[in-house]
């Protein structure tokens, strides 16, 4: 039997875009703690635009929950 593997996707459970939640969810972490340190280095000084940057970037690569494009499986090298 194999067991299913975790995928980081943007959460349900959303504040803004679901970048955090989906975060947290994957480590299995408090959300709102997440959210509160995911804020503050996205704030703390001097380095809000690239913060902003970054979680929009995390944004737009993390698949939705529900997302039908999402590759399963295992990936090897193929032989030559």
């Amino acid at each position: 039997m194999r067991k299913k593997r975790k995928r980081l996707t943007k959460s349900n459970d959303k504040v803004f875009l679901g970048v955090f939640g989906g975060i947290a969810e994957y480590f299995n972490w408090d959300k709102a703690i997440t959210r509160i340190i995911g804020a503050f280095l996205i704030i703390f000084p001097g380095t809000v635009f690239a913060g902003t940057l970054l979680y929009l970037i995390a944004a737009l690569v993390m698949p939705g929950p529900n997302d039908p494009n999402i590759i399963e499986g295992e990936f090897r090298e193929k032989d030559r």
